[in-house]
Order: structure tokens, then C-alpha cells, then sequence
């Protein structure tokens, strides 16, 4: 199983703003995909939780701005699992171009079920994402 993830994304012009930079708002939309491609490499993809009744609904965003990405070119979403319980789960992200380090992020969830009230992680899901932290350490 892969420790990381990564995204390849070319900057769409709709996702810059009149500075001609991606708007601070694209962000987390390239760390939602970065998830999902973590979670389908994991095994199983976020749209299979669904399917199961687990969700995953946003607590916390982080984001660490430190050079702008601007229209037509590649960007990486690095993402990685940091925790896993039975409640919360948590992402990072490191989003760069050609090497340089554009954004860092962070992303806490707690587990849900459809009607949006907290639940558990079942078993075989906490251990798909605990793998992951254990080939992380």
C-alpha cells in the first residue's frame, strides 16, 4: 500500500482570479481530490464508504499559503493520513510545483453516518486506514 498520495492537476483558468493566481477557494477542492485518490490507492474509495453509510464530514481546514500557482500549470496534491481512530481522521497535504512547496494543509473529519449524526469507524475501515499510518511510522 502506498504511504502517500499524489494528484497531478493542471490549473484550469476558471480557478484563477483577476491577479491571474489560483483563488484561495481552489484549495481545498484539490485536497478533496487528493483524499479520494489516497483512499481509492488505499483500496477502497470514498464513494464505497458511501455506499456503506460512512461519511467523512469536514471539522477543520488548514491552509498554509506560501507561493501562488497560476493558470495552465501542473500542480502535485501530496496527501497522507496523520491519524486514524474510530472518530476522527486526519489529512495532510503538501501541494507543490516542480518541486516547490506552494501550499500545506490539513484536513480533520469525524466519522458520520448519512443523517449527519456522529458515528463509529467500522471495523474493516479502521483497518485500511490504520495500515496506512503504520507503513507511514
Amino acid at each position: 500500500m502506498p504511504l502517500e498520495s499524489t494528484t497531478a492537476i493542471r490549473v484550469r483558468y476558471a480557478e484563477t482570479d483577476a491577479m491571474g493566481i489560483v483563488h484561495h477557494s481552489v484549495y481545498p477542492i484539490w485536497m478533496e481530490l487528493g483524499r479520494s485518490d489516497f483512499l481509492r490507492e488505499q483500496g477502497q474509495s470514498y464513494a464505497e464508504w458511501e455506499r456503506q453509510g460512512v461519511m467523512m464530514s469536514v471539522a477543520e481546514i488548514f491552509v498554509k499559503f506560501r507561493s501562488p500557482a497560476r493558470y495552465d500549470e501542473m500542480v502535485q496534491v501530496r496527501t497522507q493520513l496523520l491519524e486514524a481512530n474510530r472518530r476522527k481522521i486526519v489529512f495532510g497535504y503538501e501541494i507543490s510545483r516542480d518541486g516547490v512547496r506552494l501550499v500545506e494543509g490539513r484536513t480533520v473529519h469525524v466519522v458520520t453516518g448519512p443523517d449527519g449524526r456522529a458515528r463509529i469507524l467500522p471495523d474493516h475501515l479502521l483497518a485500511l486506514v490504520t495500515a496506512a499510518i503504520k507503513d507511514n511510522n
